[in-house]
C-alpha cells in the first residue's frame, strides 16, 4: 500500500491529505513551455519540482502517470518564425521553431536529471479534439461565435469563477478594459478559438479558420490523454493561476462538471538579486547557460533547497553555496564509490530504516525538502566517519551507501559513473603499502594521483 502523503492545495488553500481517484495510482498535468525561444531558470521551477513529487510519490509505492506539455501553436512562435527567417533564403515554419526549441528544452531536461514522463503532449496534435471539445460548450449554451471568433462565456459560473485563484469576478470586472469595438458580451469573456486571416498557422475546421485559445488546449490534452474529465494533481508556476488555470477550469466545469483536477499545486517565483525576472529588465538567464555555467546539480539543489511555494533569489552567492554543496555530495559519492570497488566488496541491501524513514516522512510532508537535508547531512557525516577507518565492518559500510545513494537518487542528483580499473587498484595497492609502511614520502607521490581520479 501506498504511503501517506500530504501537500498544499491551492484550490482549498489548506495541506490537504492526498487521495487518489484510483487507489495506489495517481495522474498529474503541470503546464509545460510555449515553444518560441530557449528556456529560462523561470522554466526550471515546476519542472524541477514536479520532478521531485515524480520520485517521491514513486518511492512512496504510488504508479506515477505524469505528463506536460508542449505549445507549439501560438502568436510568439508565428513571430519568431517570421523574424527567425528574415535572413535566411527560406523562410522558417513554426513546425521548424518549435521543433527546434523543443529540443534545445529536452537537452536542458536530460541535464537536470528529470525523469522521463509518460508524454510530453503538443498541442499541434489535438487540433481535432479541441474543436469537438469546443462545439460542445457551444452547444451546452457556456460559448458564443462571435465575427469569427469563438469566446467563453464567463458569467455562466459566477459563482465559482474565481475559486481557485481567489479573485472576485466584480473585482475583474471592475477592472478589466474593453474597446468599443470589441465582440465580446463580457470583458472576462475570453476566446476558445480565434478567427485569423495573418500569414502564421492556421487550420481549417467546422469551427472556420483560425488556433485554438491558449486557455483550451491544456484542458483537451488532459481530458483526451488520460481519457477522462477529472485528473489527481494539476499544476505549474504561480502566475498560471490566473488566468490561465481559473479558464482551464471553468472550461471543464461546462464540459463535463468537473474541475479538471482534484487538487491543484502551484511554485513560486524565480527572483534575480532580489527582482523580478522579466525580459523587461534585461535579467534573464537562459536554462542552458546557468546549466552550463553552474551544473545541473547545483541548480536542482538551489531550486529545491528553498521551499516550493517560496520565491527563490537568484543570486552569485545562492548558486555558489550550491555547487559546494553538490561538490560534497559529489566526493562522498566518489569516495564510497571508490572504497567498495577497490576491496570488491559485496555488499547487504539494507539501509539505516531511521535516516531513510526520517527523509521520506519529511518529503511526504508537502515536500519539505529542507528538512529531508538534515537526514542526508546526517549520512554524510556517518560516511566520513566510516572512510576514515582503515578496518570495513561490510554490514556498517552496506547501510551508509545504501543509505546515500538511495537518498541522493530521490532528490535527484545524477554524479558520473565512477569505474576504478585494475591500474587503479594496483595504484592505491601501492598507496596504501607504502603507509602501512610509514613510507611516506612514496605514499606522497601516489596520494596526488589518487585525489585526481577522485579515489581518496
Amino acid at each position: 500500500m501506498a504511503k501517506k502523503f500530504k501537500f498544499f492545495d491551492t484550490y482549498s488553500s489548506s495541506l490537504v491529505d492526498f487521495v487518489p481517484l484510483k487507489e495506489g495510482e495517481v495522474s498529474i498535468y503541470y503546464c509545460g513551455p510555449t515553444v518560441y525561444n530557449y528556456a529560462h531558470i523561470g522554466n526550471l521551477r515546476p519542472v524541477i519540482t514536479f520532478d521531485l513529487l515524480f520520485r517521491v510519490l514513486k518511492e512512496a509505492g504510488y504508479k506515477v502517470r505524469m505528463i506536460s506539455n508542449y505549445t507549439d501553436i501560438d502568436d510568439k512562435i508565428i513571430k519568431a518564425a517570421i523574424e527567425e527567417g528574415v535572413d535566411s533564403e527560406e523562410n522558417k515554419t513554426e513546425k521548424e521553431i518549435s521543433s527546434f526549441y523543443i529540443e534545445q528544452y529536452e537537452k536542458n531536461l536530460k541535464d537536470l536529471n528529470i525523469l522521463p514522463l509518460e508524454n510530453h503532449p503538443r498541442v499541434s496534435n489535438y487540433i481535432d479534439e479541441i474543436v469537438d471539445f469546443i462545439e460542445k460548450i457551444i452547444e451546452n449554451g457556456h460559448a458564443y461565435k462571435a465575427h469569427g471568433d469563438v469566446y467563453f462565456r464567463v458569467s455562466d459560473f459566477a459563482s465559482t469563477y474565481g475559486n481557485l485563484s481567489k479573485m472576485k469576478i466584480d473585482d475583474l470586472v471592475s477592472g478589466a478594459r474593453i474597446s468599443k469595438d470589441d465582440s465580446k458580451e463580457s470583458p472576462l469573456d475570453f476566446a476558445l478559438w480565434k478567427y485569423t486571416d495573418d500569414e502564421g498557422i492556421k487550420f481549417d475546421t467546422k469551427l472556420g479558420l483560425g488556433r485554438p485559445g491558449w486557455h483550451t488546449e491544456c484542458v483537451v490534452m488532459i481530458n483526451s490523454y488520460f481519457k477522462t474529465p477529472l485528473i489527481d494533481i494539476h499544476g505549474g508556476g504561480f502566475d498560471l493561476k490566473f488566468p490561465h488555470h481559473e479558464n482551464e477550469m471553468v472550461q471543464s466545469m461546462a464540459y463535463s462538471g468537473t474541475r479538471l483536477a482534484n487538487y491543484w499545486m502551484h511554485c513560486g517565483f524565480i527572483l534575480m538579486n532580489n527582482e523580478k525576472m522579466s525580459k523587461s529588465l534585461g535579467n534573464i538567464v537562459l536554462a542552458k547557460d546557468a546549466i552550463a555555467k553552474f551544473g545541473g546539480n547545483a541548480i536542482r539543489h538551489l531550486f529545491l533547497s528553498t521551499y516550493y511555494r517560496s520565491p527563490i533569489n537568484f543570486t552569485e552567492q545562492a548558486i555558489t553555496t550550491s555547487v559546494n554543496e553538490v561538490k560534497k555530495y559529489e566526493t562522498i559519492y566518489r569516495k564510497l564509490e571508490a572504497k567498495k570497488q577497490l576491496n570488491s566488496l559485496s555488499l547487504s541491501s539494507n539501509l539505516d530504516e531511521g535516516i531513510y524513514n526520517a527523509f521520506m516522512e519529511h518529503l511526504l510532508n508537502d515536500l519539505n525538502v529542507s528538512n529531508a537535508f538534515t537526514e542526508l547531512e546526517k549520512t554524510v557525516k556517518s560516511a566520513n566517519v566510516l572512510l576514515r577507518k582503515n578496518d570495513i565492518d561490510l554490514e556498517e559500510f552496506s547501510k551508509v551507501y545504501n543509505t546515500f545513494n538511495k537518498l541522493i537518487s530521490i532528490i535527484g542528483f545524477s554524479f558520473d559513473e565512477l569505474k576504478i580499473t585494475e591500474e587503479d587498484k594496483e595504484l592505491y595497492s601501492k598507496y596504501m603499502d607504502a603507509r602501512k609502511n610509514k613510507d611516506f614520502e612514496t605514499s606522497d607521490k601516489y596520494r596526488p594521483l589518487l585525489i585526481e581520479k577522485g579515489i581518496i
